[in-house]
């Protein structure tokens, strides 16, 4: 089988993308009609979820059906309840006997800070999303939960520059794909991990009278935030941030091999956004099982990092500007 570098070349999981591209938001659904065992590791200070309790080992459910990646801070979460309906329509859900009840975990970040703050993602995008959903490789960029997606935003978007939503898969052998969808909307700067070098984040500039970074293209993040100038006016810095993805294997994995796999891929993230799962970050990484096929959890983690950070780095390769601020090829 040759992979198309996406999610969705693991067998059981479509990708449905919609957005409004005045307001700058947008939604991704990954679904999967046939359940899959889940996991989800939270990172970030401030997080926005739906029903991730629910993935804790512990915990009865065995299967979700779908997970919601989404803008609109808090508001976002709503895009779920649309996903609910068009699964219940669909007859796919949990079987409580009087009912089928489809189950949705979903993760939000915040791009108020771009296009307009009183438009969010609702039932209807989130059904809109989830009645488009297909096995092809979904778009990336400026699309779905990237729409409003930006990094580098120590000082809002004055010196940000625009990012958006990618995705990535490798096969690992013996037919077991992994593959990751991320839509990226950090704090801090995106670096090449090949490299050391900042892809995209904090561009050097001016913020009123004062001047950030020197003269080189970015003004880095982590190094402005121990300037006598950050620690100043880091209490007022960007709230408006977080990156949440999905990773997924066609792999037999547990629930808690699956939330092993989610806290693994973190370190795709760590690798890529410096500084990552700040205070001002809501990080989320889910992990989907929808396979048969046996591979070893460390493996299948370590790779999952490895897709995670090639989608992150497509993220930010993929966006183009919106909302006044500068996508890759501007800057």
């Amino acid at each position: 089988m040759k992979l198309k570098n996406a999610i969705t070349d693991v067998h059981g999981v479509e990708v449905g993308h919609a957005q409004n591209e005045e307001a700058l938001t947008g939604c991704t659904v990954i679904l999967c009609r046939k359940g899959a065992v889940a996991g989800v590791d939270v990172r970030g200070g401030s997080p926005g979820t739906r029903e991730t309790d629910l993935l804790n080992p512990v915990n009865r459910v065995e299967k979700i059906h779908a997970i919601v990646l989404a803008g609109g801070s808090a508001f976002g979460l709503d895009a779920a309840s649309g996903v609910m309906h068009y699964l219940e329509e669909n007859k796919i859900g949990f079987n409580a006997r009087v009912a089928r009840v489809p189950i949705v975990p979903s993760a939000i970040l915040f791009d108020l800070a771009i296009g307009r703050a009183d438009v969010r993602p609702d039932p209807a995008m989130g059904a809109l999303a989830a009645a488009v959903a297909s096995s092809t490789p979904p778009a990336e960029g400026n699309v779905g939960a990237g729409t409003g997606a930006t990094v580098g935003k120590m000082f809002g978007n004055a010196l940000a520059m625009k990012s958006g939503l990618g995705t990535a898969s490798v096969d690992i052998g013996g037919g077991v794909i992994v593959g990751a969808i991320v839509a990226v909307n950090a704090f801090g700067d995106v670096i090449d991990p090949k490299t050391g070098e900042i892809v995209a984040g904090l561009r050097s500039g001016k913020v009123g009278p004062l001047r950030i970074g020197k003269k080189d293209k970015f003004a880095n993040t982590l190094a402005t935030m121990k300037s006598p100038l950050g620690r100043g006016l880091l209490g007022l810095a960007s709230r408006s941030n977080t990156v949440i993805g999905v990773v997924a294997t066609n792999a037999k994995l547990t629930k808690a091999q699956a939330t092993k796999v989610a806290q693994m891929a973190q370190d795709g993230l760590a690798r890529t956004i410096r500084p990552a799962h700040s205070m001002f970050d809501g990080d989320v990484i889910f992990a989907l099982s929808t396979g048969t096929k046996k591979a070893d959890v460390s493996t299948i983690g370590g790779y999952a990092a490895e897709v995670m950070a090639e989608a992150i780095l497509r993220a930010v390769k993929m966006s183009t500007a919106a909302g006044g601020v500068p996508g890759l090829n501007e800057v």
